[in-house]
């Protein structure tokens, strides 16, 4: 594997190590804080604290893990002498990044209602920005089509959404029973996707060549399934001197 090719599996990676157990510490402690709001069960007062801040945890590291992913294709589709719009729109895409940063780590920081609304779409719109790019892969954009409900993209960003809305309306959440029952549909909406996610991600990662393979594997044939032999390896030159001895 070439370095290209461990930037390509940074994503993958980061969502199976940091990620998905966060995902199962977060629903576990929303299931106790529910049982102990509800049920009255004998269960740690602090149970629901730790559920909303392990969740705010969980929604800015998706925002953050999307962003990494996006990040790589664009800067990987193409080589740096290559890139597409040179370096004027470079500079436009590191902007809207660093921007896009800016908003979550300010979403997070700020109290007052209409600031959280602010920061909550630009972050979002951020990451639409971003994932609209032309280096971004996506099986359709039309939604009548039914690969664009087996994109691993759209359903990302449908992630995304509901995380921002989560980090955004947390004040709302926890003082008012209308939103927590918002916020209960919109995780178990976020949960089928987080499992969607794990399995349209696997698919891409099968149909990803490594680096060097991938002038053979792009030239195949996907009707006929028939593919172009690889290049035969280079023989080494002789030393010098070696035909005269």
């Amino acid at each position: 594997m070439q370095t290209i090719d461990w930037l390509w599996i940074l994503h993958p990676a980061l969502a199976v190590v940091l990620i998905y157990p966060l995902i199962g510490m977060v629903v576990r402690l929303g299931v106790q804080a529910r049982a102990r709001r509800v049920d009255k069960a004998k269960l740690p007062p602090t149970t629901g604290r730790d559920h909303a801040d392990l969740g705010q945890w969980l929604s800015a590291g998706v925002v953050l893990l999307v962003l990494v992913a996006l990040t790589v294709v664009i800067v990987t589709k193409q080589p740096p002498e290559g890139f597409t719009g040179g370096p004027g729109r470079a500079l436009q895409l590191l902007l809207v990044l660093v921007g896009t940063v800016v908003s979550l780590l300010a979403l997070w920081r700020v109290k007052a209602k209409v600031y959280r609304l602010v920061f909550a779409l630009l972050t979002w719109a951020g990451v639409l920005g971003l994932g609209a790019q032309p280096e971004v892969w996506r099986l359709s954009d039309n939604p009548l089509s039914p690969a664009f409900w087996q994109s691993h993209y759209w359903a990302g960003v449908a992630v995304v959404g509901l995380m921002i809305f989560s980090l955004a309306a947390r004040p709302e959440i926890l003082k008012d029973l209308r939103w927590r029952r918002l916020h209960l549909t919109a995780s178990v909406l976020a949960a089928v996707l987080f499992v969607a996610q794990g399995i349209t991600g696997s698919r891409d990662l099968l149909e990803i060549p490594l680096a060097w393979q991938k002038p053979t594997i792009y030239a195949c044939d996907a009707e006929k399934r028939v593919c172009p032999p690889f290049a035969p390896p280079a023989v080494p030159a002789p030393p010098v001197g070696a035909a005269g001895s």
